[in-house]
Protein backbone atom coordinates (compact mmCIF):
# COMPACT_ATOMS: atom_id res chain seq x y z
CA UNK A 1 0.00 0.00 0.00
CA UNK A 2 1.55 3.30 -1.12
CA UNK A 3 1.69 6.31 1.23
CA UNK A 4 0.87 9.65 -0.34
CA UNK A 5 3.55 12.35 -0.16
CA UNK A 6 1.36 14.85 1.72
CA UNK A 7 1.03 12.44 4.67
CA UNK A 8 4.78 12.47 5.08
CA UNK A 9 4.72 16.25 5.21
CA UNK A 10 1.75 16.35 7.65
CA UNK A 11 3.18 13.98 10.27
CA UNK A 12 5.93 16.36 11.50
CA UNK A 13 3.36 19.17 11.59
CA UNK A 14 0.97 17.15 13.82
CA UNK A 15 3.85 16.18 16.10
CA UNK A 16 4.89 19.82 16.45
CA UNK A 17 1.35 20.99 17.26
CA UNK A 18 1.01 18.27 19.93
CA UNK A 19 4.30 19.30 21.54
CA UNK A 20 3.22 22.96 21.66
CA UNK A 21 -0.16 22.05 23.21
CA UNK A 22 1.53 19.91 25.86
CA UNK A 23 3.92 22.75 26.74
CA UNK A 24 1.00 25.17 27.10
CA UNK A 25 -0.85 22.73 29.44
CA UNK A 26 2.27 22.19 31.54
CA UNK A 27 2.86 25.95 31.86
CA UNK A 28 -0.77 26.43 32.87
CA UNK A 29 -0.50 23.74 35.60
CA UNK A 30 2.78 25.20 36.87
CA UNK A 31 1.34 28.70 36.94
CA UNK A 32 -1.72 27.52 38.91
CA UNK A 33 0.34 25.46 41.33
CA UNK A 34 2.65 28.42 42.05
CA UNK A 35 -0.40 30.45 42.98
CA UNK A 36 -1.28 27.98 45.76
CA UNK A 37 0.43 28.24 49.17
CA UNK A 38 3.00 25.55 50.06
CA UNK A 39 0.93 24.50 53.08
CA UNK A 40 -1.78 23.31 50.65
CA UNK A 41 0.59 20.71 49.20
CA UNK A 42 1.83 19.81 52.67
CA UNK A 43 -1.76 19.10 53.65
CA UNK A 44 -2.27 16.89 50.60
CA UNK A 45 0.90 15.00 51.46
CA UNK A 46 -0.30 14.42 55.03
CA UNK A 47 -3.65 13.17 53.72
CA UNK A 48 -1.93 10.71 51.40
CA UNK A 49 0.11 9.46 54.34
CA UNK A 50 -3.05 9.07 56.47
CA UNK A 51 -2.12 11.84 58.91
CA UNK A 52 -5.41 13.80 59.14
CA UNK A 53 -4.37 15.82 62.22
CA UNK A 54 -1.35 17.31 60.49
CA UNK A 55 -3.35 17.72 57.26
CA UNK A 56 -5.92 19.85 59.07
CA UNK A 57 -3.26 22.14 60.52
CA UNK A 58 -1.68 22.55 57.08
CA UNK A 59 -5.04 23.32 55.44
CA UNK A 60 -5.91 25.84 58.15
CA UNK A 61 -2.63 27.63 57.39
CA UNK A 62 -3.40 27.51 53.66
CA UNK A 63 -6.88 28.93 54.22
CA UNK A 64 -5.42 31.74 56.35
CA UNK A 65 -2.97 32.68 53.57
CA UNK A 66 -5.58 32.40 50.81
CA UNK A 67 -9.09 32.76 52.28
CA UNK A 68 -10.66 32.79 48.82
CA UNK A 69 -9.91 29.09 48.19
CA UNK A 70 -13.45 27.73 48.42
CA UNK A 71 -12.66 24.07 47.71
CA UNK A 72 -10.10 24.15 50.50
CA UNK A 73 -12.81 25.21 52.94
CA UNK A 74 -14.96 22.30 51.81
CA UNK A 75 -12.05 19.92 52.41
CA UNK A 76 -11.47 21.38 55.88
CA UNK A 77 -15.11 21.10 56.86
CA UNK A 78 -15.24 17.48 55.71
CA UNK A 79 -12.11 16.63 57.71
CA UNK A 80 -13.46 18.31 60.84
CA UNK A 81 -16.73 16.39 60.62
CA UNK A 82 -14.94 13.08 60.04
CA UNK A 83 -12.89 13.70 63.20
CA UNK A 84 -16.02 14.45 65.21
CA UNK A 85 -15.22 18.18 65.54
CA UNK A 86 -18.68 19.16 64.36
CA UNK A 87 -18.56 22.64 65.91
CA UNK A 88 -15.55 23.55 63.75
CA UNK A 89 -17.12 21.95 60.68
CA UNK A 90 -20.28 24.01 61.26
CA UNK A 91 -18.27 27.25 61.49
CA UNK A 92 -16.44 26.48 58.22
CA UNK A 93 -19.62 25.71 56.28
CA UNK A 94 -21.57 28.59 57.86
CA UNK A 95 -18.80 30.91 56.72
CA UNK A 96 -19.24 29.64 53.16
CA UNK A 97 -23.04 29.95 53.22
CA UNK A 98 -22.92 33.50 54.66
CA UNK A 99 -20.30 34.95 52.30
CA UNK A 100 -21.10 38.55 51.44
CA UNK A 101 -20.03 40.90 48.66
CA UNK A 102 -16.57 41.54 50.14
CA UNK A 103 -15.63 37.90 49.61
CA UNK A 104 -15.45 35.58 46.65
CA UNK A 105 -19.05 34.78 45.72
CA UNK A 106 -20.19 31.17 45.57
CA UNK A 107 -21.84 29.82 42.47
CA UNK A 108 -25.33 28.34 42.85
CA UNK A 109 -23.83 24.84 42.77
CA UNK A 110 -21.28 25.71 45.46
CA UNK A 111 -23.92 27.32 47.67
CA UNK A 112 -26.10 24.21 47.50
CA UNK A 113 -23.03 22.10 48.30
CA UNK A 114 -22.26 24.30 51.32
CA UNK A 115 -25.85 24.08 52.57
CA UNK A 116 -25.80 20.30 52.20
CA UNK A 117 -22.53 20.01 54.13
CA UNK A 118 -23.90 22.28 56.86
CA UNK A 119 -26.98 20.07 57.13
CA UNK A 120 -24.75 16.99 57.48
CA UNK A 121 -22.80 18.78 60.23
CA UNK A 122 -25.99 19.50 62.17
CA UNK A 123 -27.17 15.92 61.65
CA UNK A 124 -23.95 14.45 63.02
CA UNK A 125 -24.00 16.89 65.95
CA UNK A 126 -27.54 15.75 66.84
CA UNK A 127 -29.08 19.17 66.10
CA UNK A 128 -31.96 17.55 64.25
CA UNK A 129 -34.24 20.60 64.08
CA UNK A 130 -31.53 22.69 62.40
CA UNK A 131 -30.60 19.83 60.07
CA UNK A 132 -34.26 19.41 59.10
CA UNK A 133 -34.53 23.15 58.33
CA UNK A 134 -31.48 22.98 56.04
CA UNK A 135 -32.62 19.90 54.12
CA UNK A 136 -36.14 21.27 53.68
CA UNK A 137 -34.51 24.28 51.97
CA UNK A 138 -32.75 21.87 49.60
CA UNK A 139 -36.03 20.28 48.46
CA UNK A 140 -36.69 20.90 44.79
CA UNK A 141 -33.05 21.77 44.05
CA UNK A 142 -30.32 19.77 42.33
CA UNK A 143 -29.72 18.11 45.71
CA UNK A 144 -33.33 17.08 46.22
CA UNK A 145 -32.68 13.32 46.46
CA UNK A 146 -29.84 13.86 48.92
CA UNK A 147 -32.14 16.05 51.02
CA UNK A 148 -34.87 13.40 51.00
CA UNK A 149 -32.50 10.70 52.24
CA UNK A 150 -31.25 12.97 55.04
CA UNK A 151 -34.81 13.86 56.04
CA UNK A 152 -35.71 10.15 56.27
CA UNK A 153 -32.79 9.66 58.64
CA UNK A 154 -33.87 12.66 60.75
CA UNK A 155 -37.48 11.47 61.01
CA UNK A 156 -36.37 7.98 61.98
CA UNK A 157 -34.29 9.40 64.81
CA UNK A 158 -37.22 11.55 65.91
CA UNK A 159 -39.65 8.61 65.48
CA UNK A 160 -41.79 10.77 63.19
CA UNK A 161 -42.92 7.74 61.19
CA UNK A 162 -45.70 9.43 59.20
CA UNK A 163 -43.27 12.11 57.99
CA UNK A 164 -40.69 9.42 57.17
CA UNK A 165 -43.27 7.59 55.02
CA UNK A 166 -44.23 10.78 53.17
CA UNK A 167 -40.59 11.63 52.41
CA UNK A 168 -39.71 8.06 51.35
CA UNK A 169 -42.67 8.00 48.97
CA UNK A 170 -41.41 11.27 47.43
CA UNK A 171 -38.13 9.65 46.35
CA UNK A 172 -37.52 9.36 42.58
CA UNK A 173 -38.70 6.20 40.82
CA UNK A 174 -35.16 4.79 40.64
CA UNK A 175 -34.75 5.05 44.43
CA UNK A 176 -38.14 4.51 46.04
CA UNK A 177 -38.11 0.72 45.51
CA UNK A 178 -34.96 0.54 47.64
CA UNK A 179 -36.97 1.81 50.62
CA UNK A 180 -39.88 -0.66 50.46
CA UNK A 181 -38.64 -2.62 53.47
CA UNK A 182 -38.16 0.59 55.48
CA UNK A 183 -41.55 2.06 54.53
CA UNK A 184 -43.25 -1.15 55.63
CA UNK A 185 -41.39 -0.94 58.95
CA UNK A 186 -42.51 2.68 59.39
CA UNK A 187 -46.13 1.53 58.99
CA UNK A 188 -45.46 -1.24 61.54
CA UNK A 189 -44.16 1.33 64.03
CA UNK A 190 -47.37 3.32 63.61
CA UNK A 191 -49.44 0.12 63.94
CA UNK A 192 -47.64 -0.79 67.19
CA UNK A 193 -48.50 2.61 68.61
CA UNK A 194 -52.15 2.26 67.57
CA UNK A 195 -52.36 -1.20 69.20
CA UNK A 196 -50.80 0.17 72.36
CA UNK A 197 -53.57 2.76 72.58
CA UNK A 198 -56.31 0.24 71.79
CA UNK A 199 -57.06 1.56 68.29
CA UNK A 200 -57.30 -1.81 66.53
CA UNK A 201 -58.99 -0.57 63.33
CA UNK A 202 -56.30 2.07 62.74
CA UNK A 203 -53.59 -0.50 63.45
CA UNK A 204 -55.06 -2.90 60.89
CA UNK A 205 -55.11 -0.14 58.26
CA UNK A 206 -51.42 0.57 58.86
CA UNK A 207 -50.58 -3.14 58.63
CA UNK A 208 -52.49 -3.47 55.36
CA UNK A 209 -50.44 -0.58 53.99
CA UNK A 210 -47.22 -2.24 55.20
CA UNK A 211 -48.06 -5.51 53.42
CA UNK A 212 -49.10 -3.58 50.32
CA UNK A 213 -45.62 -2.06 50.17
CA UNK A 214 -43.77 -5.25 51.17
CA UNK A 215 -45.82 -8.46 51.12
CA UNK A 216 -42.94 -10.31 52.84
CA UNK A 217 -42.97 -8.05 55.90
CA UNK A 218 -43.04 -10.62 58.70
CA UNK A 219 -43.40 -7.98 61.38
CA UNK A 220 -46.67 -6.79 59.84
CA UNK A 221 -47.99 -10.37 59.90
CA UNK A 222 -46.96 -10.79 63.54
CA UNK A 223 -48.79 -7.57 64.42
CA UNK A 224 -51.81 -8.69 62.37
CA UNK A 225 -52.10 -11.65 64.70
CA UNK A 226 -51.84 -9.40 67.75
CA UNK A 227 -54.56 -7.13 66.33
CA UNK A 228 -56.80 -10.17 65.80
CA UNK A 229 -56.25 -11.30 69.40
CA UNK A 230 -57.08 -7.77 70.61
CA UNK A 231 -60.33 -8.00 68.61
CA UNK A 232 -61.11 -11.41 70.15
CA UNK A 233 -60.61 -13.38 66.92
CA UNK A 234 -58.21 -16.15 67.99
CA UNK A 235 -58.64 -18.23 64.81
CA UNK A 236 -57.71 -15.23 62.62
CA UNK A 237 -54.61 -14.67 64.76
CA UNK A 238 -53.52 -18.30 64.34
CA UNK A 239 -54.01 -18.14 60.57
CA UNK A 240 -52.02 -14.90 60.38
CA UNK A 241 -49.07 -16.33 62.31
CA UNK A 242 -49.10 -19.55 60.27
CA UNK A 243 -48.56 -17.45 57.11
CA UNK A 244 -45.05 -16.62 58.34
CA UNK A 245 -43.88 -20.03 57.12
CA UNK A 246 -44.57 -18.87 53.55
CA UNK A 247 -43.10 -15.40 54.09
CA UNK A 248 -39.83 -16.35 55.80
CA UNK A 249 -39.73 -19.51 57.96
CA UNK A 250 -36.64 -18.33 59.85
CA UNK A 251 -38.95 -15.94 61.75
CA UNK A 252 -41.28 -18.70 62.99
CA UNK A 253 -39.51 -18.69 66.34
CA UNK A 254 -40.90 -15.17 66.97
CA UNK A 255 -44.46 -16.46 66.60
CA UNK A 256 -44.03 -19.86 68.29
CA UNK A 257 -45.07 -18.87 71.82
CA UNK A 258 -47.89 -16.68 70.47
CA UNK A 259 -49.21 -19.61 68.45
CA UNK A 260 -49.07 -21.94 71.43
CA UNK A 261 -50.87 -19.46 73.67
CA UNK A 262 -53.56 -18.91 71.02
CA UNK A 263 -54.16 -22.65 70.72
CA UNK A 264 -54.42 -22.89 74.52
CA UNK A 265 -57.07 -20.15 74.56
CA UNK A 266 -58.95 -21.96 71.80
CA UNK A 267 -58.80 -25.23 73.77
CA UNK A 268 -56.57 -26.90 71.18
CA UNK A 269 -53.25 -27.15 73.04
CA UNK A 270 -52.34 -30.55 71.56
CA UNK A 271 -52.88 -29.22 68.04
CA UNK A 272 -50.62 -26.26 68.82
CA UNK A 273 -47.95 -28.59 70.18
CA UNK A 274 -48.09 -30.70 67.02
CA UNK A 275 -47.72 -27.54 64.95
CA UNK A 276 -44.56 -26.51 66.84
CA UNK A 277 -43.10 -30.00 66.48
CA UNK A 278 -43.64 -29.85 62.72
CA UNK A 279 -42.04 -26.40 62.48
CA UNK A 280 -39.04 -27.60 64.51
CA UNK A 281 -38.56 -30.58 62.22
CA UNK A 282 -38.82 -28.54 59.00
CA UNK A 283 -37.11 -25.33 60.14
CA UNK A 284 -34.87 -26.11 63.13
CA UNK A 285 -33.61 -23.21 65.24
CA UNK A 286 -32.53 -22.79 68.84
CA UNK A 287 -35.29 -20.31 69.69
CA UNK A 288 -37.93 -22.58 68.13
CA UNK A 289 -36.52 -25.49 70.13
CA UNK A 290 -36.84 -23.45 73.31
CA UNK A 291 -40.50 -22.62 72.58
CA UNK A 292 -41.31 -26.25 71.69
CA UNK A 293 -39.49 -27.46 74.83
CA UNK A 294 -41.54 -25.17 77.09
CA UNK A 295 -44.78 -26.25 75.44
CA UNK A 296 -43.86 -29.92 75.64
CA UNK A 297 -42.85 -29.57 79.28
CA UNK A 298 -46.20 -28.00 80.15
CA UNK A 299 -48.44 -30.39 78.23
CA UNK A 300 -46.44 -33.60 77.92
CA UNK A 301 -44.34 -33.53 81.08
CA UNK A 302 -40.57 -33.66 81.77
CA UNK A 303 -39.97 -37.02 80.08
CA UNK A 304 -41.67 -35.92 76.86
CA UNK A 305 -39.72 -32.64 76.87
CA UNK A 306 -36.48 -34.56 77.43
CA UNK A 307 -37.17 -36.87 74.47
CA UNK A 308 -37.95 -33.88 72.23
CA UNK A 309 -34.67 -32.11 73.05
CA UNK A 310 -32.67 -35.34 72.82
CA UNK A 311 -33.99 -36.08 69.33
CA UNK A 312 -33.35 -32.51 68.17
CA UNK A 313 -29.81 -32.52 69.57
CA UNK A 314 -29.05 -35.65 67.57
CA UNK A 315 -30.22 -33.90 64.39
CA UNK A 316 -28.56 -30.54 65.13
CA UNK A 317 -25.81 -30.78 67.78
CA UNK A 318 -25.13 -27.38 69.40
CA UNK A 319 -23.93 -26.17 72.78
CA UNK A 320 -27.17 -24.29 73.30
CA UNK A 321 -29.05 -27.50 72.51
CA UNK A 322 -26.88 -29.34 75.01
CA UNK A 323 -27.72 -26.69 77.61
CA UNK A 324 -31.41 -27.32 76.96
CA UNK A 325 -30.88 -31.12 77.16
CA UNK A 326 -29.17 -30.78 80.54
CA UNK A 327 -32.10 -28.68 81.74
CA UNK A 328 -34.45 -31.47 80.69
CA UNK A 329 -32.24 -34.14 82.29
CA UNK A 330 -32.30 -32.31 85.62
CA UNK A 331 -36.09 -32.51 85.55
CA UNK A 332 -36.23 -36.28 84.93
CA UNK A 333 -33.15 -37.36 86.93
CA UNK A 334 -33.47 -39.02 90.37
CA UNK A 335 -32.86 -36.66 93.31
CA UNK A 336 -29.39 -38.12 94.09
CA UNK A 337 -28.10 -37.21 90.58
CA UNK A 338 -29.60 -33.74 90.28
CA UNK A 339 -26.78 -32.01 92.16
CA UNK A 340 -24.02 -33.05 89.74
CA UNK A 341 -26.26 -32.48 86.72
CA UNK A 342 -27.00 -28.97 87.97
CA UNK A 343 -23.26 -28.35 88.28
CA UNK A 344 -22.58 -29.47 84.69
CA UNK A 345 -25.58 -27.53 83.43
CA UNK A 346 -24.40 -24.30 85.10
CA UNK A 347 -20.90 -24.69 83.61
CA UNK A 348 -22.33 -25.18 80.11
CA UNK A 349 -24.83 -22.37 80.59
CA UNK A 350 -22.12 -19.87 81.59
CA UNK A 351 -20.21 -20.75 78.43
CA UNK A 352 -23.21 -20.65 76.08
CA UNK A 353 -24.19 -17.15 77.21
CA UNK A 354 -21.46 -15.84 74.88
CA UNK A 355 -22.92 -17.55 71.80
CA UNK A 356 -26.60 -17.06 72.68
CA UNK A 357 -26.74 -13.67 70.95
CA UNK A 358 -28.20 -12.16 67.81
CA UNK A 359 -25.86 -10.55 65.29
CA UNK A 360 -26.54 -7.76 62.79
CA UNK A 361 -25.77 -8.83 59.21
CA UNK A 362 -24.81 -5.28 58.27
CA UNK A 363 -22.43 -4.12 61.02
CA UNK A 364 -21.90 -7.26 63.13
CA UNK A 365 -23.27 -5.71 66.35
CA UNK A 366 -24.34 -8.41 68.82
CA UNK A 367 -27.27 -8.18 71.19
CA UNK A 368 -28.93 -10.47 73.73
CA UNK A 369 -32.39 -9.68 72.41
CA UNK A 370 -33.86 -9.54 68.91
CA UNK A 371 -34.23 -6.11 67.25
CA UNK A 372 -36.15 -5.13 64.13
CA UNK A 373 -33.77 -2.18 63.77
CA UNK A 374 -30.10 -2.49 64.66
CA UNK A 375 -29.25 -0.22 67.63
CA UNK A 376 -25.75 0.31 66.24
CA UNK A 377 -26.08 1.00 62.49
CA UNK A 378 -29.82 1.81 62.32
CA UNK A 379 -30.56 -0.65 59.49
CA UNK A 380 -33.90 -2.43 59.41
CA UNK A 381 -34.38 -6.22 59.43
CA UNK A 382 -30.67 -6.98 59.59
CA UNK A 383 -31.03 -9.18 62.70
CA UNK A 384 -31.91 -12.73 61.60
CA UNK A 385 -33.65 -14.48 64.53
CA UNK A 386 -30.81 -16.96 64.85
CA UNK A 387 -28.16 -17.18 67.53
CA UNK A 388 -24.52 -16.60 66.64
CA UNK A 389 -23.68 -20.24 67.31
CA UNK A 390 -26.09 -21.29 64.54
CA UNK A 391 -24.27 -19.05 62.04
CA UNK A 392 -20.89 -20.38 63.18
CA UNK A 393 -22.05 -23.94 62.46
CA UNK A 394 -23.31 -23.10 58.96
CA UNK A 395 -21.05 -24.37 56.10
Amino acid sequence: MEIELWWLLALPLFFGLGWVAARIDIRHVIRESRALPRSYFKGLNFLLNEQPDKAIEAFIEAARIDPETIELHFALGSLFRRRGETDRAIRVHQNLVERDGTQTQLSDKQRLHALSELGQDYLKAGLLDRAEEIFLKLRGTARDEEALRALIEIYQQEKEWAKAIAVAEALPDHADHMWQKEIAEFHCELASSELLHGRTAEARWQLAEALKVNRKCVRATLLEGEAAVAAGDIDAAIEAWKRIEQQSPVYLSLAAEKLMEAHRQAGRAEQGLQLLRGYLERHPSLDLLDAAFRAELEHGGPESAYQLVRAELKRNPTLLGLDKLLEAQVLVAPPERRGELELVKNLIHNHTRRVARYRCDHCGFKARQFHWRCPACGKWETYPPKRTEEFDLMP
